[in-house]
């Protein structure tokens, strides 16, 4: 693997920015405040951001590449090949592939969560990307828990969710457009849609004992458990209780408080940075992070988003972008466990992003390094020669 220096740049070091530069070497920070040495390849990192790459726990826009219109299929292997190139030019070093297995059919049904899994596994060597595998469980999904309890045991599984969207399924039945949107992702007929969901609720007594199995095995694999949208404090006290430590969009802040009080992780979208809201009008995400109830935020469903949120935040006031920053990288790293990454440090993963901060809230990606490797590069005039030349000179030549 080539060694890479990185000249200069405004570098994220602990919570300050500092001028210096960096050596790596392998798939690691090898120094910090370093000289160019025997490095084949060298940036200029002059005049930019040089932060730590994005840790993304939650992100399920792959599925438009899997099913960009309803009823249209594309290869899962070319769907995630594409998801990859998508997450590493937005600067998302590390993608936690968030993938519904539900009791629907359809592109959320448990055989296409199996398919994904082992593309992922398969496809893994060739993605620039870290790609690891967050199964979001829909609790009602009671007929693949013996299949994810082998998953789980075997080590498939880098993330585990508790997924219960069954209320909002059956209100949503009540109106037109969004029933018409579920009957059609589902490919079933009307009728068959409702006989489906009448099977499933009647087995309702058993999910909660479900639930409690699922997480002893998760507990015992040492996968890391969130549980999604905690409506109520008694609900996030009752997930702890089983293990589960991070809380992903509790829906009031009541709620997210609960989570706080015991150092919880708590997940909001970044996409609701950038959009200024929830697209459900449920909870604020910068009210939230405002109050010190977020620390994490995830891309969800629009990879652009945690690099535009973290700026967004620091010109809007909320953070300095030094903390914003720790949103999308050093605490997404700690709460999954992966404490080899999200900060720059001599001895730690080179996932790094330059980043040109010129215009106001359009920060502008010009190159990305994943594990060692220079993976997006959008400046050619950024490189430098054999020697440290000047920039000038590159420029010129």
């Amino acid at each position: 693997m080539t060694d890479i220096f990185l000249e200069g740049g405004r570098t994220l070091i602990g919570s300050d920015l500092v001028e210096t530069s960096l050596a790596l070497s392998g798939q690691d920070i090898v120094e910090v405040d370093a000289s160019r040495g025997r490095a084949r390849l060298a940036l200029d990192a002059r005049d930019l951001l040089v932060l730590p790459g994005i840790v993304d726990l939650h992100g399920d826009a792959f599925e438009r590449q899997m099913m960009p219109r309803a009823g249209v299929d594309f290869p899962i292997d070319v769907a995630l090949a594409d998801s990859d190139r998508q997450a590493i030019s937005n600067g998302i070093t590390t993608v936690f592939h968030a993938t519904t297995c539900s009791w629907e059919p359809g592109l959320r049904n448990a055989d296409n969560a199996r398919g994904l899994m082992e593309a992922i596994e398969r496809q893994r060597p060739q993605f620039a990307a870290d790609t690891r595998f967050h199964l979001r469980h829909e609790t009602y999904n009671l007929d693949a828990e013996a299949e994810i309890t082998r998953w789980l045991s075997e080590g498939r599984v880098d993330l585990f969710a508790f997924n219960d969207h069954m209320d909002g399924t059956v209100g949503d039945m009540a109106k037109p457009r969004k029933r018409n949107r579920m009957v059609e992702r589902t490919g079933l007929s009307s009728e068959a849609f409702d006989g489906l969901v009448g099977h499933i609720m009647s087995r309702a007594a058993d999910v909660p004992a479900s639930v409690s199995r699922l997480a002893a095995t998760a507990r015992a694999a040492e996968v890391r458990m969130l549980s999604h949208d905690d409506a109520t404090p008694a609900m996030r006290q009752g997930f702890r209780a089983m293990g589960v430590a991070i809380a992903e969009f509790p829906v009031n802040e009541e709620t997210a408080r609960e989570a706080a009080s015991h150092g919880d992780a708590i997940v909001y979208g970044a996409p609701n940075v950038v959009r200024g809201g929830s697209h459900t009008g449920w909870t604020k995400a910068s009210d939230m992070i405002a109050k010190g109830l977020c620390s994490v935020l995830a891309s969800d469903y629009y990879y652009p988003a945690q690099l535009l949120a973290a700026f967004r935040l620091a010109a809007d006031g909320v953070l300095p972008l030094t903390e914003a920053w720790n949103l999308v990288s050093a605490a997404p790293a700690r709460a999954t466990g992966l404490a080899d990454r999200g900060v720059l440090a001599e001895g730690r993963r080179a996932d790094i992003l330059l980043v040109d901060d010129s215009v106001p809230l359009r920060p502008r990606l010009i190159a990305v390094i994943s594990g060692g490797k220079l993976v997006h590069l959008t400046d050619a005039t950024r490189l430098l020669g054999m020697a440290a030349t000047p920039r000038e000179a590159v420029v010129a030549a």
